[in-house]
């Protein structure tokens, strides 16, 4: 086989998108969903069917769409041309130019998901496509549709990957569309699960994008190309798969990845910390446009999933924890992003504050505690018995304050809400009653980075946590006589 390093006419600007389903018990109204993406600085967003409120909500906000023929009602489309025009003229034509549509996305991940749907494919794109045409939009609006990079094998060294062979008799012909019309490939790329079954053999920090010395990048001994993480090594095989098919000029787009940030007890990497690492390198990486190592300056464009938590979501707890936002609009967690910009920048008005991790070591916790309000200097006078931050009378909630009080006077600079890896930042005010935490505006649990409406009318008060009750604090105060252990 001959190895390309193809550089493509169509070279695009890379953007972040993401993804909103709609899983959930409490589903923000679409002006509310849509407040939260201008709020968050998003300007691009994937729906999975062409809900006409949404698409309402979403008009003359400068916000390109893209919109989905839900899979159930793929086989109708591809075996009738007047029911894909008829789709077209009340999904699309009714709602565009006020919203700016950009992509019609024709089932999702249909080869794994639904294969007996396969054979109709092509047909429902063409069909789509063909009902643009007639309405002067096929120039504004492209038609692809997302595949799961499962259908990709052996991708790895990505110069030996192809398709599955017993799809192309569909994929060849997809392809000859995509090429012919201008569109991408659209790939949904999860590094998560491929860590997740890789039995130990894809190392984590390469499955979250970390940077990783020269010696440990891992290397195609086709090209001697280097390749520091999961990501680009599928969308390079997604191109060599392409070139094995003799297709050379069809731009990878990706139209989903993430990482879950709770999971079940087989899943102990769906963390928090995880969640936020991955969808931060991700986000730098494509607006840092570098492309991959081997199409470098090469657009590629990518959706995160998602943007909300989806509680009705079936299947394990990681399912239902892929969001960047709870349904209240709260983020899950505050993204690393400084240099990337202003999207998803869901720290804009710095109100912030660190608290102890829940579940976090009790003794750790304790020790980490101590440090605070003595080598720290924080000043805990208001833990005391009898002071306003006294109760309740626990290692999380008096840890907590020492945490945020250390955190404001060091100026909220990176790195000094960490405590050995017992405290995080939230923008979840922990203030209560008579005690306000520094750095607090005298907000009550309120949420202080989200500047638009709430999402529902329930309380946006911090989850019930644990709380380890370890003796009053005068024995805090005597402990901190003693302790030396500088954490930080």
């Amino acid at each position: 086989m001959q190895y390309y390093n193809v550089r493509f006419v169509f070279i695009a600007e890379a953007f972040i998108g993401v993804n909103i389903g709609t899983d959930l018990s409490d589903m923000p109204h679409p002006t509310q969903v849509v407040a939260l993406l201008k709020a968050q600085q998003i300007w691009h967003v994937r729906l999975y069917d062409a809900d006409r409120g949404m698409l309402v909500a979403l008009a003359n906000t400068g916000i390109q769409v893209m919109v989905s023929v839900p899979n159930e009602q793929l086989l109708g489309i591809g075996q009738s041309n007047s029911t894909a025009a008829n789709w077209v003229s009340h999904n699309i034509v009714a709602h565009y130019p006020a919203t700016n549509i950009t992509a019609i996305c024709v089932g999702s991940e249909v080869f794994t998901t639904i294969s007996n749907a396969a054979p109709v494919l092509v047909n429902a794109m063409k069909y789509i496509q063909s009902a643009l045409v007639a309405s002067n939009l096929d120039r504004q609006i492209k038609v692809s549709t997302p595949l799961s990079s499962s259908i990709i094998l052996d991708s790895f060294p990505p110069s030996q990957a192809f398709f599955n062979r017993s799809w192309n008799p569909v994929l060849i012909p997809m392809l000859n569309f995509l090429q012919s019309t201008g569109s991408h490939l659209m790939l949904n790329i999860y590094p998560y699960y491929d860590y997740m079954q890789s039995n130990g053999v894809i190392p984590l920090d390469y499955a979250l994008m970390k940077p990783l010395a020269p010696t440990k990048e891992a290397v195609d001994a086709n090209t001697l190309v280097h390749y520091s993480n999961v990501f680009d090594a599928m969308v390079d095989a997604a191109y060599f798969a392409m070139n094995f098919l003799n297709f050379t000029n069809i731009p990878v787009m990706v139209t989903e990845s993430g990482w879950p940030s709770k999971g079940d007890t087989n899943e102990p990497d769906a963390t928090l910390d995880n969640a936020n690492t991955y969808n931060s390198n991700l986000i730098r990486h494509v607006l840092n446009k570098t492309g991959t190592p081997n199409h470098p300056g090469i657009a590629v464009s990518t959706y995160i999933y998602e943007l909300y938590n989806e509680d009705l979501k079936p299947g394990p707890v990681s399912e239902k924890n892929w969001g960047l936002f709870n349904a209240n609009g709260e983020p899950i967690y505050i993204l690393h992003l400084t240099g990337a910009g202003l999207v998803l920048a869901n720290d804009t008005t710095n109100q912030t504050y660190c608290t102890a991790k829940e579940g976090a070591d009790p003794k750790m916790l304790q020790a980490a505690l101590d440090w605070a309000c003595g080598p720290g200097k924080v000043n805990c006078s208001a833990l005391l018995q009898g002071e306003p931050c006294y109760e309740p009378d626990n290692v999380i909630a008096h840890a907590t304050y020492a945490f945020n009080s250390y955190y404001n006077r060091m100026g909220k600079a990176p790195g000094t809400c960490d405590f050995n890896g017992v405290a995080a930042i939230t923008t979840t005010n922990p203030s209560h009653g008579t005690c306000l935490f520094p750095g607090s505006t005298g907000k009550i649990n309120g949420i202080g980075n989200i500047t638009a409406p709430s999402m529902n009318s329930t309380s946006s008060a911090p989850p019930a946590q644990n709380l380890y009750n370890l003796g009053s604090m005068s024995f805090l105060l005597l402990r901190v006589l003693i302790c030396s252990i500088v954490f930080l």
